[in-house]
């Protein structure tokens, strides 16, 4: 599943370099977003199967701690470009005349890369957070080193570190969620208000693969990190960690390329080039 999810993506990324057809802003995002579902697996993967395959479970305190930064970082930016993507697809679709000047080609790069530093440097603050706690053991009852499971075993008191994390994790969900929720009401009701039903469906298709992305990567994140401690699991969160560490990376490139022509075309064009080059 790793090798298929790490060269799903890649694929992706690679089309979206070699293909001029795909130089357009919703690409230029697509191919960001498939880089950092191939950083957030690779922090937590290669581990796991290392843990599992070998049981050689040790993880060193900075690797963990190195870890549990960058597995919040990329996660973090990943909600920020999904609020970008959404974004977009409301210029596309509630603008679409003014699209061109809205969202060239520099300004998909720079809120790209403005979702990518908004994660790293949100990731920060928890990471010194969990740094200056102390544990008894180091025996976590986890795949990774995930934030439920490093405050689960701390034998310091955890209350404000929890109060400071989910204080903070709230803005970086929150934020960029609204923002996603906000431009896809819009994008519905201008779906609503075209005439023809060939039209809503030319305009609700354009958007529905990043839709689907957007519950899944919403509906696990609200049940691992946004619900009452008294329904916390260790069981389930291995459960629900594996479906958002591994199974969600592996179907998002799917998601995405079986619903879009071009993406398809472009498959077809480098695979005919590949086998038959003249």
């Amino acid at each position: 599943m790793y090798i298929l999810t790490i060269g799903a993506h890649i694929l992706v990324i690679t089309l979206v370099a070699v293909d001029k057809r795909l130089h357009k802003p919703m690409y230029v995002l697509l191919a960001n977003f498939s880089m950092l579902e191939v950083l957030y697996t690779t922090v937590t993967i290669p581990k796991m199967l290392d843990a599992l395959l070998t049981q050689h479970k040790e993880i060193s305190s900075p690797s963990c701690l190195a870890q549990f930064y960058f597995l919040f970082g990329f996660g973090a930016s990943e909600n920020c470009l999904l609020a970008v993507m959404a974004y977009d697809r409301y210029i596309a679709i509630c603008r679409p005349l003014r699209y061109s000047t809205m969202m060239t080609g520099r300004t998909s790069i720079s809120l790209a890369l403005g979702a990518w530093v908004g994660g790293l440097l949100a990731a920060f603050p928890p990471a010194v957070w969990i740094a200056t706690l102390k544990f008894c053991f180091q025996h976590i009852p986890h795949f990774f080193c995930d934030i439920p499971p490093l405050l689960e075993i701390s034998s310091s008191d955890t209350t404000f570190n929890q109060l400071l994390i989910f204080t903070e994790g709230s803005l970086v969900a929150l934020v960029p969620s609204s923002l996603t929720v906000l431009s896809y009401v819009r994008i519905i009701i201008s779906i609503l208000r075209i005439r023809s039903s060939t039209g809503r469906q030319k305009a609700f298709s354009t958007c529905y693969s990043h839709l689907t992305i957007v519950i899944l990567f919403y509906s696990t994140v609200i049940f691992m990190y946004f619900r009452p401690s008294s329904f916390y699991s260790p069981t389930y969160d291995r459960v629900i960690s594996i479906v958002y560490s591994v199974i969600i990376p592996m179907l998002n490139p799917f998601i995405y390329s079986l619903r879009n022509k071009e993406i398809k075309s472009a498959l077809r064009k480098m695979i005919s080039i590949r086998f038959h080059p003249n």
